[in-house]
């Protein structure tokens, strides 16, 4: 919708813990509210979410475009993974989905493209050349790949199997920090050994590192060590989910 000619689109990021969402300026990418938080029901299936995000979009009597992430690979509105969520999402119509628990119509997309596509608009890989690799670290590891400005849908490199036996969201995602209550010292180490492993697959020029673990990237972005390419935090934070789904659901309705 267009306020003031502002153009506003509802941006809602959908996680394994958390839904939140926020009406955004998709022109310039600043939140023109306060962001609003519920809890991800558990367990995480499509009609409990969809109550859920009706909940949301009813808290801003929203009526216009929306955006939404999701933590799963996203192709053609259908999810074909369930990472964090209840397995009942895979091959489900998601889009569909929401739109029919919301009442109006959603663009989903998944909630590390979504990051990666703010970021390259609003954050720190606008006008960056070369390869760009974001990471969102939270309850699992999302990415997303940009090359040249452009991004590459749909990467999993959280489910890199990494160190060993294991895969690299279960082993250095902010909810392994938590769960295990690794002080930084403890966690940098792991993180570190993972961006290396980037490093070694992928050799990108810049690593950006997004989630809730950002807000606190100097405890960890001084001491990874070793790398070829640069890593910094996430210009957008927290937010870069919400502003991404909110720019892509306005591209899909022709308002940018």
């Amino acid at each position: 919708m267009t306020q003031n000619n502002i153009k506003a689109v509802l941006g809602i990021d959908i996680g394994g813990t958390g839904i939140k969402g926020a009406p955004v300026n998709i022109e310039t990418g600043e939140l023109l509210g306060e962001r609003v938080r519920l809890d991800t029901p558990q367990p995480a299936t499509p009609e409990a979410v969809g109550r859920v995000v009706k909940q949301l979009v009813d808290q801003f009597a929203w009526q216009g475009a929306i955006g939404i992430t999701f933590p799963a690979i996203v192709a053609n509105g259908k999810t074909l993974s369930a990472a964090n969520v209840d397995k009942s999402w895979i091959n489900a119509p998601a889009e569909e989905i929401l739109a029919d628990a919301i009442g109006l119509p959603v663009k989903l997309l998944n909630d590390a493209d979504a990051a990666g596509l703010a970021e390259v608009l609003f954050g720190a890989a606008k006008g960056k050349p070369g390869k760009i690799i974001v990471i969102t670290l939270g309850t699992g590891i999302g990415s997303a790949l940009i090359v040249d400005g452009v991004l590459i849908s749909n990467t999993e490199f959280g489910h890199l199997i990494f160190p060993k036996d294991t895969i690299a969201e279960k082993y250095c995602s902010g909810k392994v920090k938590d769960d295990l209550d690794l002080k930084w010292k403890d966690y940098n180490p792991r993180l570190n050994a993972y961006l290396q492993h980037l490093d070694l697959l992928f050799s990108p020029d810049l690593v950006i590192v997004g989630g809730g673990i950002s807000k606190k990237a100097d405890k960890f972005i001084p001491e990874m060590k070793g790398l070829r390419y640069t890593v910094v935090a996430a210009v957008l934070e927290n937010n870069a989910g919400i502003v991404g789904a909110a720019v892509a659901a306005g591209r899909a309705v022709g308002l940018v």
